[in-house]
């Protein structure tokens, strides 16, 4: 019986050496890394990998989510495209790649690659999701709801698809719908911050500070390290004029994500309240660069530019503004441009 064992055991190395076998344990070694955020060793082995085998789909696809995982979102693109050139119906690269084209603002690539997606998978839930995420940055909110109803449709129950339907509702200002809307999804999943921090942006636009206030607490008791509930309670510390606990609030969620343009707005809108003109403007300037679709951030930057004696560039930002819808100018300001 003994030289039979050997024999298997003899089989087994030579297989267990075998490339396949060592690229799934690079693979493997990589995902502990990368789950463990050692982002370097993950790197490192599925580099290994890709050296073993330069048309390792899989390995180029991870190793483009642990440079999304640390906001490297251009490199990122790179590498899914890697694993899309080595498998050109690889699903889950190519949401991964419209991620990273969403973060980058490539909106047009990102929904070109759901298109495949769901060409190739049409029950896809998530490429729909997605798509309704992407075409919300592009203020195409009919488009943006059309989509979040089909990954509702596809995924019943899913709160995350039923709350952004809702957000696409408070951004057409269609807040009793909205208000319904996160009712349902109260139901689905009553401890999901979300729904509150949805339900304070509408007592916002209602002028109801308070309660405003009671809701966005109740996000942050929820995830109390959530950059923008942080960073919404400091704007609505900004309406009740408590700047002090506006100031620590926007602080403390531009440190947990520098990369967050609405920080910056509220930043920008605080130092207007400090009177404070330069800063404001340096900093909605940096607000507008990081993120155009951010909410009346082109009245903000024009009252800035106004308060600076910089009136071409101040009107010019209003225009913006009422092109958007923001309906914030006044009297004096329609005046001011004429």
């Amino acid at each position: 019986m003994r030289p039979f064992l050997f024999l298997l055991l003899a089989v087994c190395l030579l297989a267990c050496d075998s490339k396949e076998t060592r690229l799934q344990q690079f693979l493997l070694k990589g995902n502990i890394a990368a789950r463990e955020h050692s982002y370097e060793q993950a790197s490192y082995y599925y580099g290994e990998a890709i050296r073993l085998e330069p048309c390792y789909a899989e390995a180029w696809n991870n190793l483009g989510t642990v440079y999304f995982e640390q906001k490297r979102f251009d490199v990122a693109l790179e590498k899914y495209s890697k694993a899309i050139e080595c498998r050109p119906d690889f699903v889950h690269a190519l949401i991964n790649r419209a991620n990273a084209a969403y973060e980058t603002k490539a909106y047009f690539q990102a929904l070109d690659d759901l298109t495949k997606v769901i060409v190739a998978k049409p029950d896809t839930a998530l490429a729909y999701f997605t798509k309704g995420l992407v075409f919300t940055k592009m203020r195409e909110f009919d488009k943006a709801l059309e989509s979040f109803s089909k990954a509702m449709t596809l995924s019943p129950g899913n709160v995350d698809y039923q709350v952004n339907h809702a957000i696409v509702q408070y951004y057409k200002r269609n807040y009793e719908t909205a208000l319904q809307e996160l009712s349902q999804a109260q139901t689905l999943k009553a401890d999901e911050p979300n729904i509150y921090n949805t339900l304070a942006l509408i007592d916002i636009e209602k002028g109801n500070f308070e309660a405003a206030l009671k809701h966005i607490n109740q996000a942050i008791d929820i995830d109390p390290k959530q950059a923008y509930f942080l960073n919404n309670r400091g704007f609505i510390y900004l309406r009740l004029n408590d700047l002090t606990k506006a100031e620590k609030d926007i602080n403390e969620s531009m440190s947990a994500d520098p990369y967050n343009g609405w920080a910056y707005r509220n930043k920008g809108i605080l130092y207007l309240m400090k009177e404070d003109y330069v800063s404001a403007e340096r900093l909605l300037l940096q607000a507008e660069k990081m993120d155009s679709f951010i909410d009346r951030i082109y009245f903000y930057l024009g009252t800035a530019y106004a308060k600076n004696n910089k009136r071409k560039e101040a009107c010019d930002a209003f225009r913006q503004s009422e092109q958007r819808g923001d309906q914030m100018l006044t009297a004096d300001l329609i005046k001011y441009c004429k």
